[in-house]
């Protein structure tokens, strides 16, 4: 019997103003697969359970229910190995700063407990708290404007992260049709040159490439066999019609 992995990465929001906001990061983490989040001095005390963070959640409220609010970054760290402080103003001092996926595709294979740190939605994270972290994370965005929402910033670095752990499966969620077989494909074709005779479009006498030029239309196509069905109907509609048209194959 196995069991599930354990999850070694953790969200730290730091001194959050708006409730809605924290629902909404929540929410983030739940779709990429992530649960341990971790809120320090938020502005009000009842954040996790405000009205507001619960309508924002909108599903993910076991990730609130989990969620633990504490006094201090320090404390918001323990247990993990690495830190990502996420900051767009540039530092003369402090870790380094990479785009997210930059630094991902070789930090998911370190076997860190990795804690991804956010500043609060006016002020951003301070110079101490940057400074507490291995790395400074960049969203790479347009230089005349960078402003992300707090929780578009968690679904950012939510989904890099994931897709560098290995990502998920995404399902099929339409059913696949079945191909026509060549000769199926040959028989619908076959049709058409009939009826294309038939109505003066074509002239057997003089086809030119028309033909093959159709072949090669159904060929790029890879029709399927509703597909082949639905050309033999208009076949039989436009032989049944007898008009009478001009064609490349007159030409």
């Amino acid at each position: 019997m196995t069991t599930a992995p354990i999850d070694r990465t953790r969200f730290v929001l730091m001194h959050t103003s708006h409730p809605g906001n924290v629902g909404a990061a929540a929410r983030a983490m739940k779709v990429m697969g992530f649960t341990d989040l971790v809120l320090v001095q938020p502005r009000f005390a009842d954040v996790l359970s405000h009205e507001d963070a619960v309508a924002m959640a909108s599903g993910a409220a076991d990730v609130l229910t989990r969620a633990r609010v504490v006094a201090s970054l320090p404390e918001a760290l323990e247990g993990m190995t690495y830190a990502c402080a996420t900051a767009m103003t540039p530092r003369d001092f402090g870790p380094p700063t990479f785009a997210p996926r930059d630094r991902f595709a070789g930090l998911a294979t370190e076997g860190h407990g990795v804690a991804f740190v956010f500043g609060s939605e006016r002020y951003g994270l301070a110079n101490e708290d940057v400074w507490r972290c291995h790395a400074c994370l960049s969203i790479p965005t347009p230089a005349d404007y960078g402003s992300l929402n707090l929780a578009q910033a968690v679904q950012l670095i939510a989904y890099d992260w994931r897709q560098a752990l290995g990502g998920f499966a995404v399902h099929q969620r339409t059913v696949v049709p079945d191909r026509a077989t060549l000769p199926e494909a040959l028989g619908a074709l076959d049709h058409w040159q009939q009826v294309l005779v038939e109505i003066g479009f074509l002239d057997p006498e003089s086809p030119k490439r028309l033909m093959p030029r159709l072949q090669q239309l159904l060929n790029r196509a890879q029709l399927t066999r509703e597909e082949v069905h639905i050309l033999r109907g208009i076949a039989r509609a436009a032989a049944g019609h007898g008009g009478k048209a001009s064609g490349p194959g007159q030409a």
